[in-house]
Order: structure tokens, then C-alpha cells, then sequence
């Protein structure tokens, strides 16, 4: 009677086991949602299309580290481990094509490709794909814009309704004894400049960026290559750069233009944002706000074209979640143009749908707004490839400090380093 009892009550933990199994199963899926660092925009839309869902999903938001190296290490170490948890991922544009190549990012639907590129910006598109296919969903974009000084400017007699060069703005700077504000950190900004830089003259890192990484040419030791070398170890050497310029990230090379020195500067439309803030908080008089211009990224050679840095945000949803249908769904909703404009307007994070910047809300946050979607329209992503973290550090290794970049060796020198590093003769 005793063992009766026993595997009856066996026997009824087990049932009741297997309802609640069948009863959560049954129940609304969650999608997990592995978001950068922001202030608070992207769970807030979470938030909206679980709502908008109506009970087909729900989003829940897991935070990455806070750089984009340990950003993509986590990932990629958990995506090579098969994790099912990752359902949707907000990734970094250069690190798409290594999660891409071994099958780690779920195909993107057909008509899920046409609604979210419909009105997007090319810069955002290219980002977003891999060998000719769209592999992520584009979400937010971002691009840096040439900001100035109009008193700076006006009293150097240079015509800021023109494109203007880098030795221009360098001319101008020296004439009103001031410094321009460029990233010169040991970091992926400085990839970012000198990717700009070399695009601008008519180069590339990188010339077959699909090739395996034994076989991967670079277009360092070029014309191209020797001008963005000649630029950077221009300022390194002159000063004009100021005394931070080796640790000088983007947050610092605000500071910079915002003080008595400041005239020229690169960097992301945040700045505005966070200038207006300084002046609503008193750190700042209005003047400068006022005295603040904005106009497309500088030209490497006269006669050359503007290729702005492109960055941002896609999303990718994981190969093992187990959701990958609702997941793009999910996706669908985030960057709706809507959702975009309010990211936009309260994050600081640029939209990738053009519609989004027809939004009142936009306009008044950015006054600049036009020539941000412009920027878009002509940004040049960096390389696009799998061994994107062996070219990025191998060029923070030889480009840096500034001061010691020269045309005449840097960019040989950077190809031989990288070169050697994914034939596996040399570490980084």
C-alpha cells in the first residue's frame, strides 16, 4: 500500500509536471533583445511592440557592455556556442559580416527585406548586407558632419556653403592661432578617420573584402592610402590637433571645440544635443550655441567626394533562437519610421528611414537634420569583412600615436602587419 502510494503521488507530480510544461509553452513567447548602451529609447520601444503585438510576443531587453569590441565578443562567443537565447541583436555594422560568414544570423525573410529598406538611406543598406544580401534589419544609422565655429570660419575667409578640404579647415585653424577637434585615441574612432580619409580618395582598406583572410589585399600602400597618412601625421606633428590629441575620443574632442581654442571639428550629431544640454544647464552661454555651423564631412583632395563615416545600429536575429519568425516580426515593429523619429528625437541616434526625419520632433531636436540624411546618402561603411578585428586593430597599432604617422612608411608598414597577422605569421 505503501509503494501504491508512492507512485501515485509519482505519477501526479509528473502530470502536473507536464501541464505546467505544456501550459508555458502555450503561453505568450519571449523574445529576448540584446541591446547596446542607450538612454533607455530602446527598451521603451520594446515596451511598444509588446504592446502592439497582442500577445504574439513579448520583448524583453538584455543589456551588452557598453564598447563595441566586448560587444562583439560576447556575441560571437555565444552565437559559435549555439545559444538559443539570443533572439534579436542590436550589432555594430562592422562586425556583421564575421557573424554573418558561418551561418550565425537567421536568413532575413524576402518581404521582411522589402518593408524595412523601403525609404532607408544606402549607407544603412550597404551596412546591413553581406555579399550582395541583406543579412540585418536596419535600425538607426549614424554619420559624422564637418561642425564649425561661424566666427572662426568668417575670420579665416573661408566660404563654409562650399565643400571644403581638410588642408582648408587646417589653413583656416592655424590663421586664428585655434585647434581642430579630431579623435586620435587608440580606438576604433581612429579607424573611423582614417577609413573616412582614404574613401574620400577614391581608395579602400580593403579591395576584396569576401576573399578568405590569407588571401585579403589591402589598399593602404596607395595614393589614397599616402594622403590619409599625410593628414593624420599632419596633425599629430603640428600641434594643431592640441596636447590631448593621442587620448582625444569623441566625447573629448567636444570639449575641445567647445572652448576658446575651438574652430573646426568631426564628430557624431550627439554633440548637439549634448551642447544644447550644457546651455540649458548654464554650463555654457547661448553664444556658442549660436556660434555653432554644421556642413558635410571634409574633402581628403580638392576636386574629390564626401564619404562620411557611416555607423549605427542593425538588427540581426540569432540562427539557434527558437522564434526566428516572431523574432523578425518583432524587428518589423522596432524600426517602424515612427519608432525611428521618437529614437531619434529623445536617443540622439539618427534615423535610417528617410520618413523618419519628415517628424516635427526631429526637426526641432536637430536643425541639422537635412544635412545629416544627406550625409547618409553618401556615408562609406569601414571594411566589410570577417576579419574586420584583425584590420581595425592592426591599423590602431600602426596609425597611432598621430604624431608619428608618415606617408612615406605607415601605410606599408599597417599592410605588412595585417597581412602577416591573417596568414598567421604575426599577433596582434
Amino acid at each position: 500500500m505503501r509503494r501504491r502510494r508512492l507512485v501515485g503521488a509519482s505519477l501526479a507530480l509528473a502530470v502536473a509536471a507536464g501541464i505546467a510544461a505544456c501550459s508555458a509553452e502555450a503561453g505568450t513567447p519571449t523574445l529576448t533583445w540584446y541591446i547596446n548602451p542607450d538612454n533607455g529609447g530602446q527598451a521603451e520601444i520594446a515596451k511598444q511592440c509588446t504592446q502592439e503585438a497582442g500577445g504574439r510576443y513579448r520583448i524583453e531587453t538584455s543589456l551588452l557592455p557598453r564598447d563595441a569590441a566586448s560587444q562583439r565578443e560576447q556575441l560571437a562567443r555565444r552565437l559559435a556556442a549555439k545559444d538559443s537565447s539570443i533572439d534579436i541583436m542590436s550589432l555594430d555594422p562592422p562586425f556583421i559580416p564575421e557573424l554573418a560568414e558561418p551561418g550565425f544570423l537567421a536568413p532575413v525573410p524576402q518581404d521582411v527585406a522589402q518593408k524595412t529598406t523601403d525609404g532607408v538611406v544606402q549607407g544603412a543598406i550597404d551596412g546591413a548586407s553581406w555579399k550582395g544580401e541583406l543579412v540585418t534589419v536596419p535600425f538607426w544609422a549614424n554619420t559624422q558632419l564637418l561642425w564649425y565655429r561661424k566666427s572662426v570660419a568668417e575670420a579665416a575667409g573661408l566660404d563654409m556653403t562650399k565643400p571644403v578640404t581638410w588642408q582648408q579647415i587646417l589653413d583656416a585653424a592655424q590663421s586664428q592661432g585655434k585647434l581642430v577637434a579630431v579623435q586620435g585615441a587608440k580606438a576604433e574612432s581612429l579607424t573611423v578617420w582614417i577609413n573616412a580619409l582614404v574613401a574620400s580618395a577614391g581608395g579602400q582598406i580593403v579591395t576584396n573584402p569576401e576573399a578568405p583572410g590569407t588571401e585579403m589585399q589591402l589598399g593602404l600602400d596607395s595614393d589614397a592610402g599616402r594622403k590619409a597618412a599625410q593628414i593624420i601625421g599632419d596633425i599629430g606633428r603640428s600641434g594643431i590637433g592640441g596636447p590631448g590629441l593621442p587620448t582625444a575620443d569623441e566625447s573629448a574632442s567636444l570639449t575641445l571645440f567647445q572652448g576658446d581654442k575651438g574652430s573646426f571639428m568631426v564628430n557624431w550629431p550627439f554633440v548637439w544635443s549634448s551642447t544644447v544640454t550644457g546651455v540649458e544647464q548654464g554650463t555654457f552661454d547661448k553664444a556658442l550655441l549660436d556660434d555653432i555651423g554644421w556642413t558635410t564631412y571634409p574633402l581628403t583632395d580638392e576636386g574629390g567626394k564626401p564619404t562620411p563615416p557611416y555607423g549605427g545600429i542593425n538588427l540581426g536575429v540569432g540562427a539557434f533562437s527558437k522564434h526566428p519568425d516572431l523574432a523578425y516580426q518583432a524587428a518589423e515593429c522596432i524600426v517602424t519610421p515612427e519608432h525611428q523619429a521618437t529614437y531619434f528625437a529623445t536617443n540622439g541616434n539618427p534615423a535610417a528611414n528617410t520618413k523618419a526625419y519628415d517628424d516635427p520632433a526631429v526637426q526641432e531636436a536637430y536643425p541639422m537634420y537635412q544635412e545629416i540624411r544627406d550625409s547618409l546618402q553618401q556615408a562609406v561603411p569601414r571594411s566589410q569583412t570577417p576579419y574586420y578585428n584583425e584590420v581595425s586593430t592592426g591599423l590602431q597599432q600602426t596609425w597611432y600615436p598621430p604624431s608619428s604617422v608618415d606617408p612615406d612608411t605607415t601605410p606599408q608598414k599597417s599592410t605588412d602587419l595585417i597581412t602577416s597577422v591573417l596568414r598567421g605569421e604575426s599577433l596582434l
